[in-house]
């Protein structure tokens, strides 16, 4: 089992099946739109095809995470999501570096993700770690008030 070191006295591990109720919990904090808890239990299952990354404190309760989803010599970064409190402390950062450093050991040579256009910190992430804007989906995000974000499709060559 690997781990990765993370800010705030945090280590990253992989995610399990039981981390599926933190883990909906997490990604309805940030997204208008979180998904359901059977989604994560059945990504979490399969480690092979839908990895998942996860921040956990002492008492190894997941504090943030970032899931990819593998196909050959691609991935995706489905999603990625911090508790309210721990963001822009380097826990995303922390996360996305412990993912690309794991995909060495894989066929895995590119990543793509989509981020909305307004989220600029999550942009600027990215970009230090080599990411490029290749297209953009209009009104692929729902809002709150029935208004849609525009996606930034994005993607790395991971060597």
């Amino acid at each position: 089992m690997s781990y990765w070191t993370a800010p705030a006295g945090l280590f990253i591990g992989y995610g399990e099946p039981a981390h599926a109720d933190h883990l909906a919990r997490l990604h309805a904090q940030g997204f208008y739109r979180g998904w359901p808890r059977d989604d994560f239990e059945a990504y979490l299952a399969d480690r092979l095809k839908t990895p998942a990354y996860v921040a956990l404190d002492a008492r190894r309760t997941p504090r943030g995470f970032a899931m990819l989803r593998l196909s050959g010599d691609e991935c995706e970064l489905l999603t990625i999501a911090v508790e309210k409190k721990l963001r822009g402390k380097g826990v995303g950062r922390a996360l996305l570096a412990a993912a690309v450093s794991d995909l060495v050991t894989t066929p895995v040579r590119t990543m793509f993700l989509e981020v909305d256009e307004t989220n600029l910190g999550a942009i600027k992430l990215y970009k230090n770690f080599g990411f490029t804007e290749i297209a953009t989906r209009r009104g692929y995000y729902p809002k709150p008030d029935g208004s849609t974000a525009t996606a930034l499709v994005m993607r790395a060559d991971l060597g």
